[in-house]
């Protein structure tokens, strides 16, 4: 059995409603476009049922990888865990920079749901390696393409 992936509720919800999405209006979309583009005629020459061609066949291809990545999901719902302090996959993160005060938040989530720019962390990033396991309080040193870089953990959300 392959390896069971790491998501979150959230990020598992999404997953769905794209697979719903492709499935339901654009599959259907794609055939209706082919079926017009087949009445032109030559099919050689027409670039609107290549076109058309091309588009099922990212829709099929996006819908075997979500399908895929739903069987081997291991959705992980932290709101119904115990907050211990500890740092693990679904709990979102204050940091404080030991140096500079600054203050991060971040979420660590699976790879497909991560967004930096939302403050959602892969859980194969270097940062949130450095960080699952730890505890509230704690001093983590993390390497950073400008160097290394020391983050006290603020609190541990289970949200």
């Amino acid at each position: 059995m392959a390896d069971r992936v790491p998501m979150t509720k959230v990020g598992e919800a999404r997953l769905r409603e794209e697979l719903k999405k492709l499935k339901s209006e654009d599959r259907p979309q794609v055939i209706a476009a082919i079926a017009e583009a087949r009445e032109h005629g030559d099919l050689k020459e027409n670039a609107e049922y290549h076109a058309a061609r091309e588009q099922q066949g990212f829709i099929e291809g996006r819908i075997q990888e979500i399908e895929g990545k739903l069987a081997s999901a291991q959705v992980i719902d932290v709101t119904t865990m115990e907050n211990t302090g500890k740092v693990i996959f679904g709990t979102t993160v204050h940091l404080v920079n030991v140096d500079t005060d600054e203050e991060v938040t971040y979420q660590i989530v699976g790879e497909d749901e991560a967004d930096i720019k939302q403050g959602k962390l892969s859980i194969s990033s270097p940062i949130a390696r450095a960080l699952v396991g730890k505890d509230e309080g704690d001093v983590v040193a993390i390497r950073v393409p400008s160097g290394t870089v020391e983050y006290e953990i603020a609190e541990v959300e289970y949200i």
